[in-house]
């Protein structure tokens, strides 16, 4: 045996109820207690850490979205700007082939003709130049009344509320601002 003398299993038992009743535990009052708690986080579980969770992951899914849909909207963006650019550039080769057309026409006619067709050439450019600086500016309103729409879609989206015609007037001149710039 041990040296250190061993308490009887009763003497045991008694230390330990009587520490328990120094502490102030009384086992009927305890039990009721941990079954309130248990019936307490069991209701609080299911009518409000579920719904509350249920509510973040729609709200996760809505965010997830309108990421997606402001990526969407870039690349459209990127798209419209290189058909704009693809558009300009068949109109500045359009017009200057029908220059070249009108110099190798002028070269064959006598000095008088001459003088008219590069007077019809010029006035063809002028006209070219024009309807491009027309369709260009006509495009550029298109592309910003467009991306405001866009922005204040996408903001209404991911706030999530209806946005005022104030707002939707101030989120649109904010993106033709950084558009221009």
């Amino acid at each position: 045996m041990s040296p250190i003398p061993l308490l009887a299993a009763g003497d045991l038992v008694q230390t330990a109820k009587d520490t328990l009743q120094q502490f102030g535990v009384d086992w009927p009052h305890f039990i009721a207690q941990c079954i309130s708690f248990l019936i307490v986080a069991g209701a609080l579980y299911k009518f409000a850490y579920k719904p509350v969770l249920g509510v973040l992951e729609e709200r996760k899914k809505k965010i997830a979205e309108g990421l997606a849909s402001a990526d969407k909207m870039k690349q459209e963006l990127a798209q419209a700007q290189t058909k704009a650019q693809e558009i300009l550039a068949q109109a500045g080769a359009q017009g200057a082939k029908m220059i070249e057309e009108a110099r190798a026409a002028a070269a064959r006619v006598q000095e008088a003709e001459t003088q008219k067709a590069i007077a019809a050439a010029n006035d063809i450019v002028t006209k070219a130049r024009q309807s491009m600086e027309a369709e260009h500016a006509r495009m550029l309103t298109e592309l910003r009344r467009e991306v405001g729409r866009l922005v204040v879609a996408t903001t209404a989206k991911v706030t999530g509320k209806v946005l005022t015609p104030e707002d939707q007037q101030r989120l649109a001149a904010e993106a033709n601002r950084e558009l221009a710039a």
